[in-house]
C-alpha cells in the first residue's frame, strides 16, 4: 500500500511539473545547451525524455582510428556484426561491440564526411552524410531519447536531431533532413572476405570501455518493458552506472 500512496504521489508531481512547464525547463537548459534554438522545434519537448546518461554521457567516436582484417580478427569473432560503408574503392566496417559504446562515429572517408550510427535500443543502424549545405557538422549524443530512439545534435548549432529519420527536431536546423548514405550489416567474416583490404574500426577510441560486453542486457527479453517506462530508465542507467 505505501508503495501505491508513493507512486500515486510521483504522478502528482509528474503531472504538476509538465502542466507549470518544469518538464519543459529541463530541456530548455541554457547552460547545457547554450545556442540551441528551443523557439524553433518540430515536436513537442513532451514527447522527449532522459535516457539517464548526460550530454556526451555516451561520447562519441571523434577521432576513428582504422586497422587491418587480420588486425581486427585478435579479437573479432567472425560472426559479430559489423556497419560496414564504401567510398570510391575505400571500404570500412565499424564493429557493432564498439558502437554499442558510442552510437556515433564521426568519420571523413575518401573526402566524404559521414557519420555512422547505431542505437541499441531499437538496433537503428544508420549512416548519414555530414555536410549540411556548405557546412560540415560533426555529432555527439544529447543524452535523450524520443520514441526511445537515440537523440543526436551536432555541435555546431546544437540542434537536436532524431537518429532514425536523420530529420531536425529542435533548433535552427529543424525540420533538415541528413541525406543517407547507403550501408549496411554484415557478419565480419563476410567483410574480410569480400574486401580482404578493408579497415576496421579499432578499440582505440580514445575512452576505456568493455568492448564485447553489452550494457542493455536483458533489453531484448520479451518480458522486459519498453524504455519510455521510468522502470527501464532506470534500469538501464543503473547498467550504465557499473562501467
Amino acid at each position: 500500500m505505501r508503495a501505491v500512496q508513493l507512486a500515486g504521489v510521483g504522478l502528482v508531481i509528474w503531472w504538476f511539473a509538465s502542466s507549470s512547464g518544469l518538464v519543459q525547463a529541463q530541456f530548455t537548459n541554457h547552460a547545457e545547451w547554450p545556442i540551441t534554438d528551443f523557439e524553433n522545434t518540430l515536436v513537442d519537448l513532451s514527447e522527449i525524455m532522459s535516457g539517464g546518461p548526460p550530454k556526451d554521457g555516451i561520447p562519441a567516436v571523434d577521432d576513428p582510428k582504422f586497422i587491418s582484417n587480420s588486425q581486427a580478427a585478435l579479437w573479432l569473432d567472425d560472426q559479430e556484426p559489423v556497419i560496414v560503408v564504401e567510398v570510391n574503392g575505400h571500404p570500412r566496417a565499424c564493429p557493432i561491440q564498439i558502437l554499442m559504446f558510442h552510437e556515433i562515429v564521426n568519420d571523413t572517408v575518401a573526402g566524404r564526411p559521414l557519420t555512422v550510427t547505431f542505437y541499441p535500443l531499437c538496433n537503428a543502424s544508420i549512416v548519414f552524410e555530414r555536410r549540411v549545405g556548405d557546412e560540415v557538422l560533426d555529432f555527439g549524443t544529447t543524452g535523450r531519447l524520443r520514441k526511445s530512439d537515440l537523440g543526436m545534435y551536432d555541435r555546431q548549432s546544437e540542434t537536436w536531431w532524431q537518429q532514425f529519420s536523420g530529420t531536425g527536431i529542435v533548433g535552427s536546423h529543424a525540420v533538415t533532413v541528413l541525406d543517407r548514405y547507403p550501408a549496411s550489416i554484415v557478419a565480419f567474416a563476410n567483410f574480410k572476405s569480400g574486401y580482404p583490404d578493408g579497415e576496421v574500426l579499432s578499440k582505440e577510441t580514445g575512452h576505456r570501455r568493455p568492448y564485447g560486453q553489452n550494457p542493455y542486457r536483458g533489453y531484448d527479453s520479451i518480458t522486459n518493458q519498453l524504455f519510455c517506462s521510468a522502470t527501464r530508465s532506470t534500469r538501464v542507467s543503473r547498467q550504465w552506472s557499473t562501467f
